[in-house]
């Protein structure tokens, strides 16, 4: 999933090679931007999505839930939001929002200090920025 770099693997990001991405810090002052937040920031553009997270390290014990779901073919997104809330920071953790077999979305926290948000469609990437203007393009 993630190379030493804390960054996608070659393999992981020719596959999203047509997605639009940002990346902007995990910490906003004293807030840490948690999974559930992002998920909430995607309003209606996640809400169709089914998802699978992948952990390079285990955290919580709701880690192993996700990574169960995860493995049965994913869960939709009210049910990773209702395990990612009230907070659940993540070291090194990639969620994957798909339609069908396609990844849409592609949110990648990097050490507990970035997040990483690839997308498809353009608008979701426009509106993340809005939230976090401190992003930079990928």
């Amino acid at each position: 999933m993630l190379n030493e770099g804390g960054r996608l693997s070659r393999d992981t990001a020719e596959a999203e090679a047509g997605m639009k991405g940002i990346t902007f810090p995990a910490w906003q002052g004293k807030h840490y931007v948690t999974l559930a937040e992002l998920l909430v920031r995607l309003g209606s553009f996640g809400l169709d999505l089914t998802w699978r997270v992948e952990f390079d390290e285990i955290v919580d014990p709701r880690c192993a839930e996700l990574e169960r779901l995860s493995a049965i073919g994913g869960m939709d997104t009210l049910t990773l939001l209702s395990l990612t809330t009230p907070f659940l920071q993540l070291i090194d953790a990639e969620a994957r929002g798909f339609a069908g077999d396609k990844a849409e979305v592609v949110l990648t926290e990097v050490d507990s200090s970035l997040w990483d948000v690839r997308a498809l469609d353009e608008r979701i990437v426009t509106e993340l920025r809005r939230h976090y203007p401190d992003a930079s393009d990928l």
